[in-house]
């Protein structure tokens, strides 16, 4: 595994939240309270077990390269779904976390936001990567033709 978090552990986990803005909600309101829950997070506990995070907001555009469902031009949650992906070294941290104090009263207010719920759901690392300079890009292709050369 090639690290694209830096100091992710390779038993580290990925958590995501999918929310879904309820009508009477703005990007800006989203954007707002989830900057503040990541704030306590990164305050309260990066010596806890929170080695990094990001926030993702669906853009509508669907790839009709890499989908296998229909060919659909735009997606129908576009600005209004967002996934906040979580990195922990292990899933017990990332458990005590929601049991702050500090954590819970953010957490709830983000939550009025979602017409979805909330489920948040735990992954195992399994790769993670960095794009190739463009000297390693040059290096990796030249292996690739040497190798397939080679096998013919």
């Amino acid at each position: 595994m090639s690290a694209l978090i830096e100091n992710f552990p390779h038993d580290g986990i990925v958590t995501v939240n999918r929310v879904i803005l309820k009508p009477e909600f703005s990007i800006d309101d989203l954007q707002e309270r989830v900057a503040y829950l990541c704030e306590n997070v990164k305050t309260y506990h990066s010596d806890t077990g929170f080695i990094g995070g990001l926030v993702t907001l669906n853009s509508g555009n669907i790839s009709n390269e890499g989908s296998t469902i229909g060919q659909t031009v735009e997606s129908p949650l576009k600005n209004r779904e967002a996934l906040i992906i979580t990195f922990w070294d292990n899933f017990e941290n990332h458990e005590q976390s929601h049991r702050s104090k500090t954590f819970q009263p953010l957490f709830e207010k983000v939550l009025e936001l979602c017409e979805n719920g909330n489920e948040e759901i735990a992954y195992d690392m399994l790769w993670s990567g960095k794009a190739y300079s463009r000297e390693e890009a040059e290096k990796a292709r030249q292996a690739k033709a040497q190798h397939l050369e080679e096998a013919a």
